[in-house]
């Protein structure tokens, strides 16, 4: 495996996709910066991970980290393992792929997942949660972490991306097709319409789940073909720290005091049946 020698770096190939987020120019790595030829600077946090935006972000927009700890507690179980195997698996169908981009790629559980699998390609994880993004540095020395909003123009080369991942993320199509090399593949992870139904029942959760994979082709239609749907599913017993951690990792932290959500979630004992279910549409760039 691929080491890095200093934390406060990002990986060569991946410094190589960047670009400055005010003037558009190549960015090189300048001691623990990276800088452009115009002179913007960016710092690389002691925890590996660099801020390119310009803005803040508005309140309720980035996971918490608290949100964070909660996700990495839960996927450390390994219930969602077989969504990281499958997008494993669809990854490698694009030949040995050399450059990965994740779109929103959270604590980066996903993308190591994918270059783990692979034979020497490098990570690029992009996600608006600085917190997330300190966790997602270190989790596979193949990745370069930045701090990124996903619906502006990503700060990212064109055509260096062989597969781009969208696990539960915001979706830009432009953005998608312009950073993928011709025929690149583009793998999109949403709920399925049976997942986490019955904690959506007992505990009165957003419904997350039926985002339709025909809704996910005619959202990319004109930028992408879509070459097949692939689906993850089954059922297991969750115990209540698990159905907690769950809960708090995802959109529902930030509802905790709607229908008493927080109280019902204090009072769990014993276990629940929890489906999990999730539909990967893979498709390819046009054009």
């Amino acid at each position: 495996m691929t080491t890095r020698n200093d934390p406060r770096s990002l990986p060569p190939a991946v410094v190589g996709a960047l670009r400055c987020s005010v003037c558009s120019e190549q960015l090189h790595p300048e001691g623990r910066s990276l800088r452009c030829g115009r002179g913007h600077s960016f710092d690389i946090a002691k925890q590996g991970y660099v801020n390119l935006l310009r803005a803040g972000v508005d309140a309720g927009t980035a996971d918490t980290s608290e949100m964070v700890a909660a996700r990495a507690d839960f996927l450390a179980t390994g219930r969602y393992a077989p969504l990281a195997d499958l997008l494993a698996r669809i990854a490698r169908s694009a030949g040995d792929p050399e450059f990965v981009v994740d779109a929103g790629a959270g604590t980066g559980y996903y993308l190591a997942a994918v270059l783990e699998a692979t034979e020497s390609a490098w990570g690029l994880a992009l996600d608006v949660s600085a917190p997330a993004l300190r966790r997602a540095a270190k989790a596979h020395p193949r990745i370069g972490a930045v701090v990124w909003n996903l619906w502006e123009p990503w700060p990212v080369a064109d055509a260096v991306a062989d597969v781009v991942l969208d696990v539960f993320a915001p979706r830009n199509p432009v953005e998608f097709h312009r950073v993928l090399r011709p025929g690149g593949l583009l793998a999109v992870a949403t709920p399925g319409a049976g997942h986490l139904r019955e904690l959506v029942t007992e505990l009165g959760l957003l419904d997350i789940a039926g985002d339709k994979t025909d809704r996910v082709a005619e959202s990319l239609a004109g930028h992408f073909e879509l070459a097949g749907v692939e689906t993850v599913r089954h059922t297991a017993e969750f115990d209540a720290d698990e159905v907690r951690r769950l809960v708090l990792m995802g959109p529902n932290a930030h509802h905790l005091h709607r229908d008493g959500l927080g109280e019902k979630l204090d009072a769990l004992t014993g276990a629940t049946t929890v489906t999990v279910e999730f539909d990967v549409s893979v498709l390819r760039r046009s054009g």
